[in-house]
């Protein structure tokens, strides 16, 4: 399995607080049956993004593993993007700091209560801008819980989404949970991956969510969203054919916006 999104490094923002612990959740994500982990600190008003750093980081943890763990786990570095007016800027001018290995693919992550009105213009600018963005966790977003048409929408004009693990085990209670697979069975979710945070509470494991998804949803849509899908993302390849969402918005729009207009091109 890959994960592409962990906070995996140290004491940068609220995931590992130490070298240890990180040696650590890359073990235990070893054990788990995961081979790729994309380190992705936060990159919000609260914890500030060095790129520099971070990759030092990153090289510490390699340098940390024990032997048979470095063979069988391969580490990049992306970040928790925090959709603010600094950070998009930012984005526009230098493309490569924030994305997946440097190459196309940026988590996003939208504000837990609320969604700037000006969302489609921000993602269409990253879009235009060399970027795919893909949607953190929105089965958790207290706002798109209420107006889950808003996400539909989205996907069919082409953003990507990502859901938590835990979500769709319950972790993160009923609601996150019933929106997960309300979007899985909807077939709008590209990517599952852990958020891992820590050891105990968000640990970086996603095997039982992907047996959850293959007993209900089929092996083969478990494989696409576990492996395929973010090894692509990981590589910075296209992703293969999507199988197509089954339900349409709750409210179409009467004309394109601008995030639809850039993906009809």
């Amino acid at each position: 399995m890959v994960d592409i999104h962990q906070h995996l490094l140290f004491g940068i923002d609220d995931g590992s607080k130490s070298l240890e612990q990180s040696v650590a959740m890359v073990q235990m994500a070893m054990e788990d049956g995961i081979t790729h982990v994309v380190a992705t600190p936060h990159a919000n008003d609260r914890y500030s993004y060095d790129r520099a750093r971070n990759e030092g980081l990153l090289q510490q943890i390699r340098e940390a593993l024990p032997p048979d763990v470095a063979a069988a786990m391969t580490l990049g570095l992306g970040c928790d993007f925090h959709l603010n007016f600094e950070n998009t800027e930012d984005a526009r001018v230098h493309k490569r700091r924030y994305t997946i290995n440097e190459k196309e693919y940026l988590l996003i992550e939208l504000p837990d209560i609320g969604i700037s009105n000006r969302i489609d213009e921000i993602l269409y600018n990253l879009r235009i801008g060399g970027m795919t963005p893909i949607l953190t966790h929105p089965e958790r977003n207290v706002t798109l819980q209420r107006t889950p048409g808003k996400l539909q929408e989205w996907v069919a004009n082409g953003l990507l989404l990502q859901v938590t693990a835990g979500s769709v085990l319950g972790t993160f209670g009923h609601t996150a949970e019933s929106l997960a697979w309300s979007l899985l069975k909807q077939n709008s979710v590209h990517f599952i991956a852990t958020d891992a945070h820590d050891l105990e509470r968000r640990t970086p494991t996603m095997s039982i969510a992907r047996r959850s998804i293959a007993e209900r949803l089929g092996e083969d849509t478990a494989t696409r969203l576990c492996v395929t899908n973010p090894m692509a993302v990981f590589e910075g390849n296209p992703l293969p054919e999507q199988p197509v969402q089954d339900a349409e918005p709750d409210e179409p729009e009467d004309k394109p916006s601008l995030w639809k207009r850039i993906f009809s091109r």
